[in-house]
């Protein structure tokens, strides 16, 4: 059964919890709009402080759907409980998919950053993953939207950052609620606010030129961008012709759940 949302009264800014906001409020189908209190997105809630945890409390959550693979859990820990909340873990890529990477990332390995991610190559390589959470994980996605449309509301969709894993199951979530692209979009770029975003730590005895370096390599990997985004919808485009049989082939959503998944979600 649908739990009454509370609906927050300004967006907090939490101390241990990234890019946390409400969707609510979004401009949606036929002149209606994302209910307040509803639909949340965040990074991950493992190191939520305790007066993090009785704000999340606050909001009455059925379902986190948290994205995270098994080895981003094994670094950064599992979220916290919440009083009555159903946690559902669905990994959004492979747990070995870029486990080297980020552990040369984490060594700050100066000439391997380099021959990875110079030039456009590092954000060539969030439009390619961007692509492939779209074109490989339909079966996860229409989960997602399927318990929405059941009784999975009100819920808060995280990852590791809250961007990209995020990031792309709320805009297929607002797609399927008849969000514009644009708006999508807006939502998106939002993780680039300074509050927001993902804090790097500098590598202990770099030299200044060296982190500055560093930093710049690794920025796309960081940053909400909207070439990102724009490269999962053209896989939809490739893929599937248009957003409408995407949603319908693709992720399986007969005209019936994406009628019930607005009734849970939208107000007029």
């Amino acid at each position: 059964m649908t739990q009454t949302p509370h609906v927050p009264s300004t967006e907090p800014e939490l101390a241990g919890v990234r890019n946390f906001r409400d969707l609510g409020g979004l401009p949606a189908a036929d002149g209606r709009r994302v209910r307040p209190g509803v639909l949340f997105r965040s990074g991950h809630l493992a190191h939520a402080t305790e007066e993090d945890a009785r704000f999340l409390d606050s909001l009455r959550l059925h379902t986190v759907f948290d994205f995270r693979n098994a080895a981003d859990i094994e670094l950064d820990g599992p979220d916290i409980t919440l009083t009555g909340v159903r946690n559902i873990n669905i990994p959004l890529n492979d747990p070995a998919d870029g486990a080297e990477f980020w552990r040369m990332v984490r060594r700050r390995d100066l000439g391997q950053l380099r021959s990875v991610l110079a030039g456009a190559r590092g954000a060539e390589r969030m439009e390619e993953t961007y692509r492939e959470v779209i074109t490989t994980r339909t079966a996860e996605h229409s989960r997602i939207l399927h318990a929405l449309a059941e009784d999975s509301v009100p819920a808060l969709m995280h990852c590791a950052a809250g961007k990209d894993r995020a990031g792309l199951s709320i805009a297929v979530t607002l797609l399927a609620l008849g969000v514009s692209r644009e708006v999508i979009e807006a939502d998106y770029l939002e993780s680039n606010a300074l509050h927001r975003r993902y804090r790097m730590r500098r590598a202990e005895g770099a030299a200044e030129p060296e982190a500055r370096e560093i930093a710049e390599l690794l920025s796309p990997m960081f940053e909400a961008r909207a070439s990102y985004l724009d490269a999962a919808f053209a896989a939809i485009e490739e893929f599937w012709g248009t957003p409408e049989r995407y949603l319908a082939e693709g992720l399986a959503l007969t005209p019936l759940t994406r009628d019930r998944l607005r009734e849970r979600l939208l107000t007029a």
